[in-house]
């Protein structure tokens, strides 16, 4: 009870500009949930439906990875469907990594959405708390300017430690936000170097399985792009 009545306290001495950093915290708690939630899920089903493609990857078998990751709304899943549409017309490698790199590009924004704006919110507490601190400093000095001169230092002072409530606070409510900004920013890149290495990982296996079974032939003289699954014979 009485740590209630302490923050009751210290809330109303703070000024008018405690209730937009208790904004703050709430929108920045809720996108920190909603975020961490989502990422945690993203992790979760990325690795699912790469657990279940593996297999038929390694057995060659094209048909039933698409199976899997059209059924799947995972983030790798849609990467590897707009590589295997697009395995049945490309001739070269860079054809396939061109599609996934299309589809990686839709999916980053997703994984990104909203994170950014914990930096921006840990910033507007601060600044919030520094102008009610300034603003209750100018009318504490307004009053203490028309005191009786024995109780100014006493006035003074409480008014300046009552002023410091609304730093402190702001202070107290950026510090987790950045806190929270750095782990979803890890988080997210995480995700996307996994990302990108299941990429890499699905094309050697595609390319690895073209080209063993295209019959080998030689190169057409005059250079230019050989197709997957043609040898390129070792100069001497």
């Amino acid at each position: 009870m009485a740590i209630y009545s302490s923050v009751v306290t210290f809330f109303q001495n703070g000024g008018a500009f405690m209730y937009p950093i208790v904004l703050i915290l709430a929108l920045g708690a809720a996108i920190a949930v909603e975020r961490w939630v989502f990422l945690t899920m993203t992790m979760a089903k990325n690795k699912a439906v790469w657990n279940s493609v593996t297999p038929y990857l390694k057995s060659g078998n094209l048909a039933g990875a698409m199976q899997v990751t059209q059924k799947s709304d995972a983030a790798i899943g849609q990467i590897m469907t707009y590589g295997l549409n697009r395995v049945r017309s490309a001739r070269r490698r860079e054809d396939i990594e061109q599609a996934m790199e299309e589809s990686l590009m839709e999916i980053l924004p997703r994984l990104e959405k909203r994170t950014h704006y914990l930096a921006t919110f840990a910033n507007m507490s601060t600044l919030a708390g520094l102008l009610g601190t300034i603003i209750g400093l100018i009318h504490a000095f307004t009053a203490v300017s028309n005191a009786d001169p024995a109780d100014k230092a006493e006035l003074l002072s409480a008014s300046i430690s009552i002023g410091m409530n609304c730093t402190a606070f702001g202070l107290m409510v950026a510090i987790p936000l950045v806190l929270i900004h750095s782990l979803l920013q890890t988080k997210t890149t995480e995700i996307i170097d996994s990302l990108e290495m299941a990429s890499v990982k699905f094309l050697n296996a595609i390319t690895e399985r073209a080209m063993g079974d295209a019959p080998p032939v030689p190169a057409a003289r005059g250079g230019g792009d050989a197709p997957m699954g043609t040898p390129v014979p070792r100069r001497a």
